[in-house]
């Protein structure tokens, strides 16, 4: 599918938007004149986003502060879309590019977790992510345009001892992202997952990896490359983006190892030092 051109009155909605991946995909698309639906927690950083950049694109913004972990939250969104924009103009908001980038990571052994965290976790990764694609997607495929970016993984390619339960989630996410792009071929409506490597974001901290073998080992890459990346695979409707050529040779590899193989060194690089 070729590119898309600039889309002027478009209106892309991205998660996880305070920083990292998705503000530098945010970013992108008020370069091009997307107006702008910005989610996450922090409410402050996402003013200051939305300042900056409808002030530097003249784009139209909006800000949704929620905790997508929390079963409801993707509801509460759509309602929050039903106001307008910040600019009080009251019209609602139709969402023509979704970007479900928020995401979290728990790093150590399963059962040392507290289930309530294991299951906010798939919360936040799969479910509000399946969430608001099933509320999104019938006004894309009525109006027959519409772009759908799910940021997973290259832990979406393989099991992960001491992460267990996340890339288990980035594997439900490529899945799913790569079906309903199938389901929905030919409707002016394209899906794609993006699968980062080792990027250089608050996800590290947060989930406690920054001094794992495999934070370490691998050429970590910049939110803004990997955004530029996605955005570009995004604008082709490619079904599949892995970002990085090291990433790309790594998951080329990894088809063709044993699955025995693949756990031993999923192990190895996600093994707490001692």
């Amino acid at each position: 599918m070729p590119a898309s051109p600039s889309l002027p009155g478009r209106t892309a909605l991205v998660t996880g938007a305070s920083g990292g991946i998705g503000l530098e995909l945010a970013a992108l698309l008020a370069r091009d004149g997307h107006d702008l639906v910005l989610v996450a927690r922090n409410e402050r950083a996402l003013h200051t986003a939305a300042g900056e950049l409808g002030a530097q694109h003249h784009v139209r913004t909006a800000v949704i502060a929620t905790d997508l972990s929390a079963p409801g939250a993707a509801a509460s969104i759509v309602d929050r879309l039903a106001t307008g924009f910040d600019t009080g103009d009251g019209e609602p908001i139709s969402i023509d590019v979704l970007i479900n980038n928020a995401g979290a990571g728990l790093a150590g052994r399963f059962v040392e977790h507290a289930i309530g965290d294991e299951l906010a976790m798939l919360q936040l990764n799969v479910a509000s992510v399946m969430h608001l694609c099933h509320l999104l997607l019938p006004g894309m495929l009525r109006r027959r345009f519409g772009r759908i970016l799910n940021v997973a993984s290259t832990a979406s390619f393989l099991p992960g001892p001491f992460m267990a339960g996340y890339y288990a989630s980035k594997a439900h996410l490529l899945s799913f992202s790569q079906a309903l792009g199938a389901e929905v071929r030919g409707s002016g409506v394209t899906v794609t997952a993006l699968c980062p490597g080792p990027t250089r974001t608050g996800f590290a901290a947060a989930a406690n990896v920054e001094g794992s073998r495999l934070f370490r080992s691998f050429s970590v890459m910049d939110a803004a490359t990997v955004a530029r990346i996605g955005y570009a695979g995004l604008r082709r409707g490619r079904p599949v983006v892995v970002a990085g050529l090291a990433n790309r040779l790594l998951i080329e590899s990894a088809r063709l190892a044993p699955r025995s193989f693949l756990v031993w060194l999923a192990r190895r690089l996600n093994e707490p030092r001692a």
